[in-house]
């Protein structure tokens, strides 16, 4: 099950007495900690474009000291064991690190992979491997995600907007394939930008025992993938090299409208959704079924991104979402890394593939897509459509019974699969961050303290939580895990739920809480959290080590076991945004 949570207005509408009685207090009782910028010196390298000029001086993902990644670790378990469950972890973290132990091995082995000038990050090939191309499980809800847009009030047309759309993101790319685009800054300082090589021309391959990416020359594939009733076409946006205009690529996609008809093909895309053991078996029968099927799966694989014209209609944000994150799973081709989505009403939104790739480079690549649309800040070219333009090119597969079959499976294993999931988005209107920027709290903390406290009224306790915390400031950096629950937010919620508790309390709880997850964060992205670093010590054992006890300890499974997993990220343009459960048991 999947919620978004939308904080969304700046403004308090409506708030009961009690509620804005511990508003004020909390104001008055502010004691945000003041984070310490670090500072590294940044080098220019002229030889590249604007994007990476920074690339080579950024630091190295640190190795954080043992002792402050123990202690951070018990301090982040307690909470969520009982004193007997928690004796047991000390003793175990105790034997772990004690001198001359297989914890102080460990460190010096992960010490060696950071510092060994051929490595730029020692986390890297591990997390890829483990997290993203080792997971066996389908990548729609677990592993993709989606953004819904806002309408377009102007493009009610769904060829109007997806031609708008696709310009727009062209635009992007240029910047992107040209080292035009400016990095993205972090409290002053530019971050990693090299996985914006995964962005276009870009394909997730089916693999056993491990997937892979594949890129592609952007120079020679400037030709984007269009599904429309499960038939798939290949469209080239260059003609006679002259980009397509805006005008020229609505007119090409009223032509694949047209081609399409309203009838549904047999939906290869649905494949993409499989067990990726499964689909790695189920695209060497299809490569086998016709030795054109290789050529035509590469048309796919190298396309620019694809562009997603559905027959639905969704109207409510919900629908929307759930339309974007997942869908009835056959207009589709999951391994791409950007799908654009536009449904039959013009309502718009996109699913991104996670493997090699974060939220926050497709946020922005959509941010700015919405933006310059709406802004009217995007060349659209000529509004005249030259003439002999090439049809459309729509691939047709031999479909034998072999391949039939696995498609029927497919389909019945998504629909199986999806039906075990809901989404739901709260928009809430009542007052939004800058209301809690006057109380001088942190509106990600705040929010993450709201969820805890929802999740405390439901289930009656309060359990592991994922936040995404970006470490995008060193080479290659992805992410880190910000540990939501502490003992201060489980002191805040019990005391919110207790009536006997004086409101001045509350808020004194909720500022504690609250600035214990800021501080949290603000390790996190500094690369000093304790996720990444057990992760790595435990990837440094050998194959014929015995794990130690602190891995073995219920409470590292507990700990370990996010059945919150969240994340936040801001576009005025976007009106939903989210993923799926990470645990079976997970929100």
């Amino acid at each position: 099950m999947s919620f978004k949570f939308v904080l969304s207005r700046s403004f308090v509408r409506s708030t009961n007495k009690p509620t804005q009685q511990l508003l004020n207090n909390m104001a008055r009782r502010n004691a945000s900690a003041a984070i310490k910028k670090p500072t590294i010196p940044y080098l220019e390298d002229n030889s590249v474009g604007p994007m990476l000029r920074y690339q080579k001086s950024l630091p190295k993902l640190p190795v954080p000291a043992l002792k402050d990644t123990l202690e951070k670790y018990l301090k982040s378990v307690r909470p969520l064991v009982s004193s007997e469950e928690y004796a047991k972890t000390e003793a175990a973290v105790a034997e772990f690190q004690k001198p001359g132990g297989i914890g102080e091995e460990l460190q010096k082995r992960l010490l060696a992979k950071a510092n060994n000038p051929n490595v730029i990050n020692w986390l890297e090939d591990w997390w890829n491997e483990v997290a993203y191309f080792g997971y066996r499980d389908p990548i729609v809800v677990y592993v993709s995600y989606f953004f819904a847009y806002k309408d377009d009030k102007i493009r009610r047309n769904p060829a109007t907007r997806a031609a708008a759309i696709t310009t727009a993101a062209l635009e992007f790319r240029r910047q992107v394939i040209n080292q035009q685009l400016e990095p993205e800054y972090s409290k002053g300082l530019p971050l990693c930008m090299d996985s914006y090589k995964f962005m276009f021309n870009a394909c997730r391959y089916p693999s056993k025992p491990s997937d892979y990416e594949v890129t592609f020359d952007p120079a020679t594939n400037n030709h984007i993938t269009i599904i429309r009733k499960n038939k798939i076409f290949i469209l080239d946006l260059v003609k006679d090299g002259i980009q397509l205009s805006t005008a020229e690529i609505e007119s090409q996609l009223q032509k694949i409208y047209e081609l399409a008809g309203n009838t549904k093909d047999p939906p290869i895309g649905v494949l993409t959704t499989e067990n990726r053991d499964n689909w790695t078996e189920y695209r060497k029968m299809f490569l086998a079924a016709d030795p054109k099927h290789e050529q035509l799966l590469k048309k796919i694989e190298s396309s620019m991104f694809a562009l997603c014209l559905d027959d639905s209609s969704p109207i409510t944000v919900d629908e929307i979402s759930r339309a974007c994150l997942a869908g009835d799973g056959r207009n589709r081709y999951f391994d791409k890394s950007l799908q654009f989505i536009v449904f039959e009403n013009g309502k718009a939104g996109f699913n991104g593939e996670h493997s090699s790739m974060d939220g926050t480079p497709t946020s922005r690549l959509n941010d700015f897509v919405c933006n310059v649309i709406a802004n009217n800040k995007v060349d659209h070219g000529s509004p005249n459509v030259r003439s002999g333009l090439p049809v459309p090119q729509q691939l047709h597969f031999n479909l034998t019974s072999e391949v039939l079959s696995a498609i029927s499976k497919a389909e019945k294993n998504y629909d199986d699969h999806i039906a075990k999931h809901d989404l739901r988005v709260l928009a809430y209107e009542g007052y939004g961050k800058n209301v809690i920027k006057k109380l001088g709290a942190s509106p990600d903390a705040y929010v993450q303290m709201i969820i805890q406290l929802a999740y405390y009224k439901m289930y009656g306790t309060n359990k592991a939580t994922y936040e995404s915390a970006q470490t995008r400031k060193f080479q290659h950096g992805r992410t880190e895990v910000c540990r939501t629950v502490s003992v201060d937010s489980v002191n805040w919620v019990k005391a919110m739920e207790d009536q006997k508790v004086p409101i001045e309390v509350k808020a004194e709880l909720g500022y504690k809480a609250i600035n214990a997850h800021v501080k949290y964060m603000a390790e996190a992205v500094e690369g000093r959290g304790c996720d990444r670093h057990l992760f790595g010590l435990r990837m440094s054992l050998k194959s014929n080590e015995k794990k130690p006890t602190i891995f073995t300890d219920p409470a590292y499974a507990k700990s370990t076991h996010w059945n919150l997993s969240t994340s936040q990220l801001s576009s005025e343009y976007f009106q939903g945004y989210g993923w799926g459960e990470v645990v079976p048991d997970g929100l």
